[in-house]
Parts: structure tokens; C-alpha cells; sequence
């Protein structure tokens, strides 16, 4: 199925974050290696997901949503940073889908949920940016979350701990590694009004 067919079949636009891995990404160690991933729009049959590495149609793809769990799943069609995945699932597996579809679409049209808390991590509306480094190089990143004082992001460049970098217009260093990614801690604490102009905006110029 198309992109443009499924965007016209009932699905739910939700964002939820999750991980995957491909088959032929391995770190230097011969472990296979898995990326943070988020849903643009789903359904109990498949979904769209923004990435950081894009794989190819026909390659099969093992991924894991909190809210959803693990599927092992299909890409049947590819975006600049995302996929679409052809889900499989048991008939009542889909149908538990389906009631968790509906509650997701819910809660987050209930305001009274939304997170509050000023210096909270939150997800950008746009995930996707650039990482430049002190030797000039820049690297095309998702961004898994971001606070004012730091942002948690998945690449295909694996950077080690102490590595200063830029994330858009904000400076940083590699503090933690971890399963999908790495964090990065602002030199300096960011307001939270320029905070996605910063990261997002900037790496977009970037990749012009």
C-alpha cells in the first residue's frame, strides 16, 4: 500500500515514541543496532513512523511502542525521514489495537493531561534536524525528546561520550549513551519560547 492510500483509509494521528532496528545496521561490535523511532499516524493493520535512518520496501523491521508493544513488521513505502509498515498481528491482538487507538485519540485531545511542569522534557512537533560538529561535518538526527537544559537523540552517527556538537543553534556535549541513542547537555539552559526555533529551524537551513 501507498503512502497517499493509507492516508485516506480510518487511521488516528497520534504521536507515540518507540525503537527499531534493520537488518543490516550493526554496531562496531556485530550487535545489531536500533534507532528511536515516533508514529505520525496509525492503525490496527499499520502506521506511519518518523526515523532516523530510513530503510528500504520490502525489508522487514522489528520495532517495540510502550503503548503498543512489539511488532515485527513490513515496509511497504518510504518518506524523506519515515516509513510505512505493514503490521502483523493476531485477529485479536488487531482488535485490542483498535480499543487502544481509540483511547490514545482521546486522551490526547483532553488538556486537562497535558504536561505542565515548566522545565519537562517534550517532543517537537518536527523531529528532525542536524548535529554539526567542531570539525565542520554535519549529521542529519532525530530528536527523541528536548528540555531547556539538554536533548535526547538518535542517529546514525554514533558520537562518544564528551563529544561537543551543536544540535541546530545549540551547543553542547555527549553526556550518556544509551540503547537508541545519545543525550546531549546545553552549555547553557535554553528558554523553552526559543527552544524548538533553536534545534529545528536552524538544522533545517542546514540540510538546504
Amino acid at each position: 500500500m501507498s503512502v497517499a492510500e493509507f492516508l485516506k483509509q480510518r487511521a488516528v494521528d497520534v504521536n507515540v515514541g518507540g525503537s527499531y532496528s534493520l537488518p543490516r545496521w550493526y554496531d562496531c561490535e556485530g550487535r545489531l543496532r536500533t534507532f528511536a523511532c515516533r508514529t505520525k499516524r496509525v492503525s490496527p493493520f499499520r502506521m506511519i513512523v518518523d526515523v532516523p535512518v530510513v530503510g528500504k520496501v520490502g525489508e522487514r523491521v522489528t520495532s517495540y511502542f510502550q503503548e503498543f508493544g512489539e511488532f515485527e513488521c513490513t515496509i511497504t513505502a518510504t518518506l524523506r525521514m519515515g516509513f510505512l509498515m505493514e503490521l502483523e498481528m493476531t485477529r485479536a491482538r488487531r482488535a485490542w489495537m483498535s480499543e487502544k487507538l481509540t483511547w490514545l485519540e482521546k486522551r490526547q485531545k483532553d488538556a486537562s493531561l497535558a504536561e505542565l511542569r515548566h522545565d519537562a522534557r517534550f517532543v517537537p512537533q518536527v523531529p528532525h534536524t542536524f548535529l554539526a560538529l567542531a570539525d565542520g561535518s554535519t549529521h542529519p538526527c532525530f530528536i527523541i525528546d528536548v528540555s531547556t537544559a539538554g536533548v535526547a537523540i538518535s542517529c546514525e552517527y554514533d558520537p562518544p561520550i564528551g563529544t561537543p556538537l551543536a544540535v541546530g543553534a545549540c551547543v553542547g556535549r555527549v553526556i550518556r549513551k544509551f540503547e537508541n541513542g545519545f543525550a546531549v547537555k546545553f552549555a547553557q539552559k535554553q528558554q523553552r519560547v526559543d527552544l524548538v526555533r533553536l534545534i529545528v529551524r536552524s538544522g533545517l537551513k542546514q540540510s538546504a
